[in-house]
Formats: C-alpha cells, sequence, structure tokens
C-alpha cells in the first residue's frame, strides 16, 4: 500500500509537519491529565485514518492507565458510558 500522505515530499509538507508537532505540544503541556490526552489524540487518529497514529495513541493511552473497555470505546463515546461529561 502506498501512503496517501508524504510529509517529508516537499518544504510545504515539512511547514506542516512542524506546525502539526508543535499543536501536539500545546496539548501535552495542558493540564488535561495524560491518560484524557491520549485518548483525545486516539480519536482524532481514528477520525483521520492513520493507522499508525491509532496504534500508537492506544498504546501510549494504555500506558497511562487507561482500561481496555475504555480504549475499545472511544469510537462510540458520544453512545458509551464510560466516559465523564468532562471527558
Amino acid at each position: 500500500m502506498d501512503a496517501r500522505f508524504d510529509l517529508f515530499a516537499n518544504e510545504i509538507s515539512l511547514r506542516f509537519a512542524k506546525r502539526f508537532a508543535g499543536a501536539g505540544l500545546v496539548i501535552q503541556q495542558s493540564p488535561l491529565p495524560r491518560s484524557t490526552q491520549e485518548l483525545v489524540s486516539l480519536r482524532a487518529s481514528q477520525i483521520n485514518g492513520c493507522g499508525h497514529c491509532v496504534d500508537l495513541h492506544t498504546k501510549e493511552a494504555a500506558a497511562a492507565g487507561e482500561s481496555a473497555v475504555r480504549l475499545h470505546l472511544v469510537a462510540a463515546w458520544r453512545e458509551s458510558t464510560v466516559f465523564t461529561e468532562a471527558e
């Protein structure tokens, strides 16, 4: 399978990658609990269809203490009863 988007292909995509990394840094420096940060990143990765990122954020969320049940229900968080109102 070919990559749909190569961040290293040209100067514009490299600039985008730097800004994307900067946005991630803002989230990491936020007061949100690490597990919540990873759940948000996991959901964004699901929406974006990035398998590598889904894998990464699932593992990071588990390492931050998230349960398997909550990880499995991220895609259906609105219908789920395992997330708090704040989450």
